[in-house]
């Protein structure tokens, strides 16, 4: 391509969240060239997954960068709870799992990103493309194998990054699936959608990640880094444009019914309609994750409401499920469809397995309505799940997911630079 900066790699992976950067990490310790292509030139993400289940929890410690991302700032959160009014109607204790990951873990994704970047800058053979936006697939005609991909940098100047395999972890909206022409498979599974903002709260801890029901109104609070209170409040799915238009001095009234003990800060910090971020809730599930060259990482492949704090967790676990088979196949030569399908036959139940579930945590334990009688069953069904060692279960279950697992070490090649002697 005339014009075009040209650069070589095994591996380019599109995406710098999470996922993205632990599969680059992993790829680069087992000595695989690994060119990133991030479109932002910052990591300012305030309300993306914040929350670590135990299982992405262990993918992390595995690399090295969990205990160094959380001395940047973090807090320990011992469980989920569900509240109404005085009434704990529901108590998943996390300190029932077995140490050390017994316990959620707020860490602002920033701080996550930056450490595993700086791993990723430590090792030989990386090239971080920051704010190069993806332009297309390099194929030599449609639905050909895909050789890489071309990108429009800060100076818009194209920049072709050939690579055996391109990796889409670039999301919900993900550019690199809607080029492939994969179909997003999304599905309005959630009668909800999420408004997000922080507030600072120096002092006011939850030592939980805590959902608060009262009358038709349910709201998230967790405590996060420094001082600070995450508030996630759901609303009737599309109806954010009358909460907006009904103004601040009625959205503050109703989220102080809600959480009364919070009641001074919201009427001395929220003020505006930009302090409020909206996530658009909806499931999504790819209908092919895998084709010759090509592969879906993360929300690029499934993508789950926020409900048990899934997300980021998955898409970690992803990063480790797929780390062997990429290695595998470039070992062999053979980046085709059917090299990589082990990725997505193990990875698609598990994917599945968290929609149904959170359909379920949804409409029994965080829908509203019903009437009295529901409410009832609904309030001794989540007791007795909390007395009894059904809690322990489904805590293991949402903790680390059906399919538990760790990084590949036994992979790693190369050391970081300061390792070596």
């Amino acid at each position: 391509m005339h014009g075009t900066e040209v650069r070589e790699s095994d591996v380019c992976v599109v995406g710098a969240g999470p996922a993205g950067l632990a599969l680059a990490l992993m790829l680069l310790r087992s000595g695989v060239r690994t060119t990133l292509v991030e479109r932002a030139t910052a990591f300012r993400r305030d309300f993306h997954g914040e929350i670590l289940q135990p299982g992405g929890q262990r993918v992390l410690d595995d690399l090295g960068v969990l205990a160094p991302a959380r001395r940047r700032g973090s807090r320990i959160l011992d469980g989920f709870q569900v509240v109404q009014g005085e009434r704990l109607l529901l108590d998943i204790d996390y300190r029932r799992l077995p140490a050390p990951y017994d316990h959620l873990l707020a860490l602002p994704q920033p701080f996550l990103l930056g450490e595993l970047l700086d791993a990723c800058r430590a090792l030989p053979g990386f090239t971080y493309l920051e704010g190069h936006r993806l332009a297309s697939l390099v194929e030599k005609r449609p639905g050909a194998p895909v050789t890489g991909v071309v990108t429009r940098g800060p100076d818009h100047a194209p920049t072709e990054v050939r690579a055996r395999v391109v990796v889409g972890a670039d999301g919900r909206y993900s550019k690199t699936r809607a080029l492939a022409g994969i179909a997003a498979g999304r599905s309005e599974a959630f009668a909800q959608d999420a408004v997000w903002f922080s507030l600072h709260a120096p002092g006011r801890t939850t030592g939980r990640v805590r959902v608060h029901r009262a009358g038709g109104s349910v709201v998230l609070v967790h405590e996060s880094h420094p001082d600070r209170l995450r508030v996630g409040w759901t609303l009737p799915h599309g109806s954010w444009r009358d909460v907006v238009a009904r103004g601040m001095t009625d959205v503050r009234r109703e989220l102080t019914r809600t959480l009364p003990q919070f009641a001074d800060l919201l009427h001395e910090q929220l003020s505006s309609p930009a302090q409020l971020t909206l996530l658009d809730v909806f499931a999504s599930h790819a209908g092919e994750w895998a084709r010759d060259g090509l592969v879906l990482l993360g929300d690029a492949a499934h993508t789950h409401g926020p409900v048990g704090a899934q997300g980021v967790n998955l898409a970690l676990q992803d990063a480790a499920a797929l780390h062997p088979v990429l290695v595998d196949a470039l070992n062999a030569g053979q980046v085709s469809r059917e090299r990589l399908a082990p990725y997505q036959r193990r990875r698609w139940p598990v994917a599945q397995a968290v929609h149904r579930m959170q359909r379920v945590q949804t409409g029994a334990v965080f829908g509203a309505g019903g009437g009295p009688l529901t409410d009832l069953v609904r309030t001794r069904a989540a007791a007795a799940v909390s007395r009894t060692p059904v809690g322990a279960r489904i805590a293991r279950r949402v903790a680390h997911g059906t399919d538990p697992l760790g990084v590949r070490t036994d992979l790693f090649t190369v050391r970081p630079a300061a390792a070596k002697v």
